[in-house]
């Protein structure tokens, strides 16, 4: 009903002040430090909004007759793996930090987040969404927004929450795609589209190929996500528009994908992650990312001609140093 609406509303908020007042020295995480092995957790919030409730899963162990314990369990799993063996990296934080989900987070709750420290997901209403714990692109969404943190730990307000929220997009996509064995050509580019509620079959909480498409209902209003800086928010909504301006480098990511697959754009994209920083800016995102581009070819990791489809790429959405 409407109280549960506003409630998560309320927690949503709570919840991201959380992560954008959180503090990491990123320094201490890149390539320094000990090296452990990740474990996941999995803990029932018992539809309480409180997180580490109990534990119903650790690593290792047999499943559970809970289902949505199940599904965060496997696609976790895949997750990290896709960080270990595409990305080089040991889980989020590069020393093989643990994994804590949260599964059936508050009463009908309508969201999944990363408060900076672990992943929490609701049941939904099951009017505009579904249990959070069936998408793969939702929970590699959360967990990434963790790899985000411990790599640039970009402030999240304005161009550098865009850039949280984007990077975040980026790797839920290409895990997914990874997981699959899709193809850029294959893939829907949609996330959360596995969620949506019996009415809102066939919508989805964003596209990479097209933002702006994502839903057009009487339930969530319309995508007002823009593809292109002519349609740039400014704002002050959505911690200055976070989750909204995020399309525009999405919408570059997925035409340089289709280009030379998404496998190697993210191996690009993660590279320049890496020399991004706190109050990064969308500029300073794409000159880091073509540098990373020029660096994997002559790497043998990203074809001739790579750098051009870039350029085009950001140019196409109206970026352009």
């Amino acid at each position: 009903g409407i109280e549960e609406a506003r409630y998560s509303i309320q927690q949503s908020r709570l919840t991201r002040l959380q992560r954008a007042e959180r503090i990491v020295d990123v320094d201490t995480f890149r390539g320094k430090g000990t090296q452990g092995t990740s474990q996941r957790k999995i803990y029932d919030s018992q539809c309480t909004f409180k997180q580490k409730v109990k534990l119903v899963c650790d690593e290792g162990k047999p499943p559970s007759t809970d289902e949505s314990v199940n599904q965060s369990y496997d696609y976790t799993g895949d997750i990290l793996k896709y960080f270990k063996e595409v990305l080089g990296r040991n889980s989020i934080d590069g020393r093989g930090r643990d994994i804590v989900v949260n599964v059936h987070f508050g009463e009908k709750f309508d969201n999944a987040f990363w408060d900076g420290d672990d992943v929490s997901l609701g049941d939904g209403d099951g009017e505009v969404f579904l249990n959070f714990s069936r998408s793969l692109d939702v929970i590699a969404h959360e967990i990434s927004h963790g790899l985000t943190q411990y790599t640039a730990n970009f402030k999240y307000r304005g161009q550098s929450g865009a850039l949280h929220e984007h990077f975040s997009d980026v790797f839920a996509s290409a895990i997914t795609q990874h997981t699959l064995r899709q193809t850029a050509e294959d893939a829907d580019w949609l996330i959360g589209n596995e969620i949506m509620g019996s009415e809102l079959y066939g919508e989805s909480i964003r596209s990479m190929r097209e933002p702006g498409t994502a839903y057009d209902n009487n339930l969530m209003g319309k995508d007002i996500q823009p593809a292109h800086m002519k349609d740039y928010y400014s704002g002050s909504s959505d911690h200055h528009g976070v989750h909204i301006n995020s399309g525009i480098p999405n919408k570059a990511f997925y035409l340089v994908s289709k280009e030379i697959e998404t496998e190697t754009a993210t191996l690009i994209w993660y590279d320049a992650l890496q020399k991004l920083w706190p109050n990064a800016n969308f500029n300073d995102a794409m000159i880091k990312i073509v540098e990373a581009t020029r660096k994997l070819i002559k790497a043998g990791k990203a074809p001739q001609g790579s750098t051009q489809i870039v350029r085009k790429s950001f140019k196409d959405v109206g970026l352009l140093s």
